[in-house]
């Protein structure tokens, strides 16, 4: 590329002569000195330029200490805003012994001459064009005396990151000068977390029309960011702010940042009041250049030098100084022998050049020597040191934080390359240890856009925007956290009211509207969810979504609204060594009704034996030993006394049976509960369960499943899909899985309704729950501060309350969870409980009939009344034995 435009722009020698207006006839001397400069002289810098060049010059001219007899003498060549002129300039001083060129201006008029300059040995200094790109080894002779647009662009970026901004939209004209500052911008950005969000290209210098920048800003204003920089020239800069001014974008709410081209406007132009209007409120930096003694004294002189023309800037002072810079340089130059001669010879063998006069180009044979002697200036100037690094960059470059005030503005700080951002000047940092901690950055009070000094948000949610796509998951279990109503398809949970609340804290507005993902079967996958952010399916994902490091990769996370972690829960250990323990089995309810079942059946078969069987006869107390005993024996099957009648030998079978059932079952319930401690898995955490070959069950549709693969190696055979808390709890019970490996919240729920389990081992990994959003989302950042004042002012404890804070069960409730209970032996109670009733019920009616026909000596009618004296004849009857009992007429009509 290079050798391709030295073709072209040597065509352009033939027309140089054409435009040569001559130099001085002292340029034949041997004891003149020729530099050049190349400026459009209708611009601001150019005007002053040319002026403090001019006096520089002079000055050194008239200290015979620099230069001896020797005279500088400096040609100015007005490019008029012309690259091709410009490109003319140059091949003119190149034609005329010129040791070093000022210039040019504009950043690809440098790109061009710095090729010509290397090959002719001859020194480009400029102060203007400052593109970042010809710093590099590509272009060794061309040399930028003021801080290039690298620094320029870090001091805007660490103002954007200082005040909390995160996207920008830059504009700036679409050409060579402004490329390679921009690139510079979004690097300085990208290392403070930062990034251009939009960049709005306009026509470049005079082709810019109001109209053509008026489209491009209402495209700006339907976008969510509202910090915008602007980077161009100063004609088109002010053209921007005007019509942003009057699209009424320089109102609150708006972030406006200009790059040096402002500052240059506001010292060295008078603003008119209409102008001032669409300035209001906007932070521009400036190059930084140090009070001294010597710097008051030119700028006292600059009335006089201009003769009121033009007023001075940063810019004129780099003027200066790169005229003095290169006459120190010369001076070095002679100081080690060097000797100012300039030859053609065998520079262009072997190139046709055709009809092109090439021998009017010569090489400046010291030009090597001249510009070592210039890289290693080392001065004190207008604008301070004067010295360059290893990288050809000045050393110490600062610039002037400025706020737009007025008609004029007002410094709120300073930016080094050494210390940040600062209310003191950087001449004073460099005494102390560089210090670019956060709390070190510091800058005074800002009027922004719409004169207020409340801190824009710098981005908005536009109002033209569709509504915000917000994926959730279609849950099967724990609905707790998200869950559909059925009936009226709303979408409610934790996590779907913590998002409600925390968008309703945002101070603009927010249209949105879930989507469910899954089929109500089972539930999605976390991560192909977070994946469809990135495929623009969605523009969040609220839910319970873990924040993991594979999904960091992707999208951005809000602050955790809630923590999380891996535990591993297991089946609960019971402790056995309870002198009581051999009352667990059964339940207190089933403890008092087999008691009194016991009871009942021995009152019931003394009843029944009483008239038959002599065992069952006797004193009071005799008998009442015999019914607890019988009863209670039967427990055994020890029971001693026989049953002979009828009716009593079919309850007492009835009633074995039911002994029968119930004590095998008290044996095994017995025996299972001591030798539980035995059966189960000696699970003690995530350690033991890795070491060992038993399954692990996890929730379906979580991270669990690859990490426990992808970090933990554990093995996919040994993992158990789990849909549902209950398939979880059975599993456990059968021993399908050893363990399950589950999220701290969900294990939170399941203990509360699931109490024989618990959580063995430490927690084993430390994230939380947030909401997902593409990447350097703005709304995730403002949503995070919305959640920690939820967190604040107790909303968000007050949220879990409500779906969160389940009553958890107690051991006692854990340890009847495997008692018998009584309903699982109603059956046989009431079974045994009719046998009981119908026995006696036949009894009793038996009894009734054998009463009424037989007759009974009744007591003497003095001594009790007729009532009386039934009742006692009905007791003495049923007391009485069946073979002492007075033979009725029916039965003494049967034969022997």
């Amino acid at each position: 590329m290079a050798d391709k435009a030295m073709k072209i722009f040597l065509w352009a020698i033939h027309l140089s002569s054409l435009f040569n207006t001559g130099f001085s006839a002292e340029a034949s001397s041997r004891d003149v000195i020729n530099i050049g400069a190349i400026f459009s002289l209708g611009t601001i810098n150019g005007k002053v330029a040319k002026i403090a060049m001019a006096a520089a010059a002079e000055d050194v001219n008239s200290d015979p200490t620099i230069l001896g007899a020797s005279k500088l003498l400096l040609s100015v060549y007005d490019s008029n805003f012309s690259g091709f002129l410009g490109i003319i300039g140059g091949l003119q001083y190149l034609e005329a012994d010129t040791v070093a060129i000022i210039g040019p201006q504009a950043s690809g008029m440098a790109r061009t001459l710095s090729h010509l300059a290397k090959e002719l040995h001859v020194p480009m200094l400029s102060f203007t064009a400052l593109d970042p790109i010809l710093a590099f080894l590509q272009y060794p002779y061309f040399i930028q005396t003021a801080p290039n647009d690298l620094f320029q662009m870090a001091a805007i970026s660490d103002v954007i990151s200082y005040y909390g901004f995160r996207e920008v939209v830059v504009i700036f004209p679409d050409d060579e000068q402004s490329r390679g500052s921009i690139i510079a911008l979004s690097e300085k950005l990208a290392e403070r977390r930062c990034r251009i969000f939009y960049k709005a290209l306009l026509y470049p210098e005079s082709l810019a029309t109001s109209d053509d920048i008026m489209k491009e800003l209402v495209k700006v204003s339907l976008l969510e960011s509202r910090v915008i920089i602007v980077h161009a020239y100063a004609d088109i800069g002010l053209k921007v702010l005007d019509v942003a001014y009057k699209l009424g974008m320089m109102e609150k709410g708006y972030v406006w940042f200009a790059t040096a081209w402002l500052s240059t406007v506001l010292d060295s132009a008078v603003v008119s009041a209409e102008t001032a209007k669409s300035l209001q409120g906007v932070l521009a930096v400036r190059p930084h250049s140090p009070d001294s003694e010597r710097k008051r004294g030119f700028m006292s002189r600059w009335e006089k030098l201009s003769n009121g023309s033009v007023d001075l800037n940063p810019y004129g002072l780099y003027a200066y100084d790169t005229v003095w810079m290169i006459a120190h340089a010369i001076k070095a130059f002679k100081d080690e022998g060097g000797v100012i001669s300039f030859s053609n010879y065998e520079i262009w063998k072997g190139v046709d050049g055709g009809a092109l006069n090439l021998g009017l180009l010569s090489r400046f044979e010291g030009g090597e020597l001249l510009l070592r002697c210039l890289l290693k200036t080392n001065i004190t100037g207008l604008t301070g040191q004067i010295a360059f690094d290893a990288e050809k960059s000045v050393v110490r470059p600062a610039f002037d934080i400025l706020n737009v005030v007025g008609r004029g503005y007002k410094r709120i700080g300073y930016w080094s390359n050494y210390s940040g951002l600062s209310v003191l000047p950087p001449e004073i940092l460099y005494e102390k240890a560089p210090n670019r901690s956060s709390s070190s950055q510091k800058l005074r009070a800002v009027v922004w856009p719409g004169k207020t000094t409340v801190k824009p948000r710098g981005w908005v949610f536009p109002n033209n925007a569709r509504q915000l796509r917000v994926g959730i998951p279609d849950r099967v279990s724990y609905k707790d956290f998200v869950s559909r109503d059925e009936n009226t398809d709303e979408v409610r949970g934790y996590c779907i009211d913590v998002f409600i609340a925390a968008v309703g804290l945002l101070p603009y507005a927010v249209p949105y509207e879930f989507i469910l993902v899954g089929d109500g079967q089972a539930n999605p996958s976390y991560n192909e969810l977070t994946n469809m952010i990135v495929s623009n399916r969605f523009d969040a994902v609220v839910g319970d979504i873990a924040i993991v490091t594979n999904r960091t990769k992707i999208v951005d996370f809000t602050q955790p609204y809630t923590e999380s972690g891996l535990v591993v829960v297991a089946p609960l250990r019971k402790l056995n060594s309870s002198p009581w323990a051999f009352m667990r089995p059964f339940t207190l309810s089933m403890w008092l009704v087999t008691g009194l079942f016991f009871m009942i059946v021995g009152v019931v078969i003394w009843i029944l034996e009483h008239k038959l069987n002599d065992e069952f006869r006797g004193p009071p107390r005799k008998q009442l030993i015999t019914i607890l005993w019988f009863g209670f024996s039967t427990m055994f099957f020890a029971h001693r006394e026989n049953t002979v009648s009828t009716l009593g030998r079919m309850v007492i079978i009835i009633w074995l049976f039911v002994v029968l059932i119930i004590s095998s079952s008290y044996t095994a319930s017995l025996t299972s509960m001591l030798t539980v401690q035995q059966l189960a898995p000696s699970i003690k955490g995530m350690e033991s369960l890795i070491t060992s070959n038993d399954r692990i069950g996890f929730q379906q549709g979580s991270f669990t499943e690859n990490y426990l693969m992808e970090e933990l190696n554990i093995p996919k055979w040994r993992l158990v899909s789990m849909r549902t808390p209950e398939e979880s709890a059975e599993a456990l019970n059968r021993g399908r899985v050893a363990a399950v490996v589950d999220e701290r919240p969900y294990v939170d729920l399941f203990l509360s309704k699931y109490c024989m389990f618990q959580v063995v081992g430490r927690e084993f990994t430390r994230s939380g729950w947030g909401f997902a959003f593409p990447k350097d989302s703005q709304l995730a950042m403002d949503l995070s501060t919305a959640i920690l004042t939820l967190l604040e002012n107790g909303e968000l404890e007050n949220i879990h309350n409500k779906w969160l804070n389940k009553r958890a069960c107690t051991l006692s409730h854990t340890l009847d969870s495997d008692q018998l209970q009584l309903k699982s032996f109603w059956a046989l109670f009431l079974i045994s409980g009719i046998a009981c009733f119908l026995a006696l019920l036949l009894y009793c009616c038996s009894t009734a009939f054998k009463y009424k026909h037989h007759p009974v000596p009744r007591p003497p009618s003095s001594s009790y009344s007729s009532c009386s004296r039934r009742i006692q004849s009905f007791l003495s009857f049923i007391d009485m034995k069946e073979e002492d009992e007075p033979r009725t007429m029916w039965k003494r009509s049967i034969p022997n």
